[in-house]
């Protein structure tokens, strides 16, 4: 038998398969497929991100910086002066929206576990907004230092940044995050369109049990300390496509290893950015309860008084073992 011919055959077959299939031609999966999200049909288990509670069920006792991280939604993208937009893939995406509240972030979280080791690869669709002000007062014309001229938009300084995100944790508990935050805008409201990563694994609500962490209402969950944020790449203009209500669609490839435990690549449209070199830092303990844990998550966070909305068209994951 030439084992040879046959992955030959094989990898051929599947690639004429992927091809043949529109939902799945426009990504690129590593061998196996561990799920494939189109929202149209729903929402596909990502879910609210709420942290942890006590044995009688109090919510009370989430950590104050977990509790309002608002749910999900399946969006038509309904807009006040077009109607429905809908999404790149029928009717409905789901949206992430954050409250009108400078610092609120809105997370969903995908939650699954690992049968291997090695390489894992999220792809997705997925388009950023704010929500569109209306009035008649002249001041809404400028934002952050962007003049409305007919082509920019003060509304784009409006929208602070995404994150996308795991939650890893095998081998004994050994605990980390693989992280890249698009950050349209600086806490200023000045655009910096650059991505960026935490040089420190997120709170968690036993280091605030332990009293070790005491997070307030807003602070960034991933990395509160602006200063432990830093930049990969090269600035990256995406396409925002003037005014708050027309939705372009990006497509974003995100490559890590479990086996190494590192990030290897991020794509974003026709650019790809090696992170290869982006620490993942674990945390110092270990912890229970989660093993084989291998959870995505996608967030959206103001950095003004306005709602910012993350649309996700599809979702595919993918692993080569």
């Amino acid at each position: 038998m030439n084992t040879g011919t046959s992955n030959n055959t094989r990898d051929e077959l599947r690639e004429a398969i992927i091809a043949a299939d529109p939902r799945l031609s426009r990504f690129r999966p590593l061998p196996r497929i561990l799920s494939h999200d189109e929202f149209n049909s729903g929402t596909h288990g990502w879910c609210e991100l709420i942290g942890n509670y006590d044995g009688n069920g109090n919510l009370d006792t989430v950590d104050d910086h977990m509790r309002d991280f608002r749910p999900p939604q399946l969006s038509a993208c309904n807009f006040f002066d077009i109607g429905t937009h809908g999404a790149m893939s029928g009717t409905y995406s789901l949206k992430l929206a954050t409250r009108p509240i400078t610092g609120h972030t809105a997370v969903g979280i995908r939650r699954l576990t690992m049968s291997g080791r090695g390489r894992v690869q999220l792809e997705a669709y997925l388009a950023f907004k704010t929500e569109a002000t209306l009035g008649n007062d002249p001041a809404l014309n400028t934002f952050g230092g962007v003049a409305w001229d007919g082509n920019l938009h003060p509304s784009e300084a409006q929208f602070g940044a995404f994150t996308m995100a795991t939650d890893i944790c095998g081998d004994g508990g050994l605990r980390y995050h693989t992280v890249a935050r698009y950050q349209n805008t600086d806490l200023d409201n000045r655009l910096a369109r650059q991505w960026v990563y935490p040089a420190v694994p997120e709170p968690t609500p036993r280091e605030h049990f332990q009293g070790k962490v005491k997070l307030q209402y807003g602070a960034d969950f991933t990395a509160p300390n602006p200063e432990d944020w830093h930049p990969f790449g090269e600035p990256q203009e995406l396409c925002y496509n003037e005014v708050p209500t027309k939705v372009n669609w990006h497509y974003v490839r995100w490559q890590l290893d479990t086996e190494k435990r590192r990030n290897i690549e991020l794509q974003v449209n026709d650019r790809i950015m090696d992170m290869s070199e982006v620490p993942v830092p674990p945390y110092e303990e270990g912890y229970d309860s989660l093993e084989n844990l291998l959870n995505f998550y996608f967030s959206v966070r103001t950095h003004a008084p306005v709602r910012n909305f993350l649309y996700i068209d599809s979702v595919l994951i993918s692993v080569d073992w």
